[in-house]
């Protein structure tokens, strides 16, 4: 599909025990209006409240809130990596910073907030912080520190690459 052009996410949808918090975090903490919120009621029974939020640049990021849905626990992890007994953020979401001066106001307003954020992290190509939402997904900013090129993807040739794939 060579021919078919990106054209970026529309939106990253994921799931919430307590739509409330999510909203006032994403909304009032990280400044993401709520674009639309809907109810949606399943054949099956029970209620979806869904709500998507503008993260920027025409992408949106949603969130479900599943309640007396069949097939839906209710004590499922929202976090997703403490639900896979994966350390740390090992699946995560990157929100874009434009530059270093806004990754460091970014981190600044969230300080304000009372967020728990980390230092700013030199990924060399890459600068981040990182913190958690209510539902404990690992979330991040993040801003190039450099221009990306061929260098960034010469590991893919080297052995060490070779040696990380799977069988």
């Amino acid at each position: 599909m060579s021919g078919t052009p990106r054209r970026g996410i529309h939106h990253l949808g994921l799931a919430t025990h307590d739509m409330e918090a999510t909203l006032q975090f994403y909304e009032d903490v990280l400044g993401f209006p709520a674009k639309v919120c809907e109810i949606i009621e399943p054949e099956t029974g029970g209620l979806i409240r869904h709500a998507f939020l503008d993260a920027g640049e025409g992408e949106l990021i949603a969130f479900m809130e599943c309640n007396g849905v069949k097939g839906v626990q209710s004590d499922f992890d929202p976090g997703i990596n403490r639900g896979l007994g994966i350390r740390g953020g090992l699946i995560h979401f990157a929100f874009k910073a434009r530059d270093l001066e806004e990754l460091e106001k970014k981190r600044a307003e969230l300080l304000d907030k009372t967020v728990s954020v980390s230092e700013i992290v030199d990924h060399r190509w890459c600068k981040s912080i990182y913190f958690k939402d209510p539902n404990g997904l690992q979330l991040e900013f993040c801003c190039l520190a450099e221009e990306l090129g061929e260098a960034h993807i010469q590991a893919r040739s080297g052995e060490a690459w070779k040696r990380g794939a799977r069988d």
